[in-house]
């Protein structure tokens, strides 16, 4: 049984099943974006080497796709950032996603661990850049007018993941871990729930449509549309009834 205090911290992990219902690829279902075209052609810091061009308008398409009108935050989003605004303690959220519909669905203690879509990163500088338009390899740092040195400010397999320090601090302090829409596929994100749970005794609830592969770590699974789930979820934790 779950019995929080207000002043007890929270930590909430997304990924890609809480944005699937605003009509956003994920990456591993059955006809997610790697069924599509190869991880090692697109993700990884050798193929930018090899083939800037193709990894460059893999990301302008997606980059392109979120301006599209009918891309919105969905209820789970925006319940996430209600449990932000009304928990008395501290509620950070960690996604996995790339998109920027938790911050416009209302959330501000985020932590984009895998980079964010509508941003590039200078590879000479590390300057991160806000950046709506396609990036090609004559596109400038805005700051130094430098061409070529623009990527993606996504992480690559074989790169490390952002904002594992304060990630790791987090989880060590948290009373309740909320995995919302992950696969459990991919680590260190899948090592969350164990991390919270070893170091700080969480009580650690997944949300899914369908069981992740690290599902037997919890010790309480809710199942159904993030839609559903999440706001009933915010709902009992914000009346004292979970």
């Amino acid at each position: 049984m779950l019995e929080l205090n207000p002043t007890d911290a929270i930590v909430v992990l997304t990924g890609a099943g809480i944005s699937k219902e605003s009509g956003l690829d994920t990456f591993r279902d059955a006809d997610g974006l790697w069924s599509k075209v190869n991880i090692e052609d697109v993700a990884t810091p050798e193929a930018y080497a090899r083939d800037p061009v193709r990894v460059l308008d893999f990301y302008n398409h997606r980059r392109r796709g979120m301006a599209n009108p009918n891309i919105q935050p969905n209820a789970a989003h925006v319940a996430l950032a209600r449990l932000e605004r009304e928990w008395p303690g501290q509620v950070l959220v960690v996604t996995q996603n790339i998109d920027d519909l938790h911050e416009r669905g209302g959330s501000v203690n985020l932590l984009h661990m895998h980079g964010e879509i509508l941003k590039v990163r200078c590879g000479r500088t590390d300057e991160v850049f806000d950046w709506r338009e396609d990036c090609t390899p004559m596109s400038r740092n805005p700051t130094t007018n430098e061409a070529g040195t623009l990527r993606p400010h996504v992480v690559w397999f074989g790169e490390m993941p952002l904002f594992m320090e304060e990630i790791q601090t987090a989880l060590s302090r948290c009373a309740l871990f909320v995995s919302v829409g992950t696969s459990g596929n991919v680590y260190p994100a899948a090592g969350f729930v164990d991390e919270a749970k070893r170091s700080a005794g969480a009580y650690a609830l997944e949300l899914n449509l369908e069981p992740s592969m690290g599902a037997g770590l919890f010790d309480e699974a809710r199942r159904g549309p993030a839609t559903e789930i999440v706001p009933a979820f915010v709902d009992e934790v914000l009346a004292g009834t979970v």
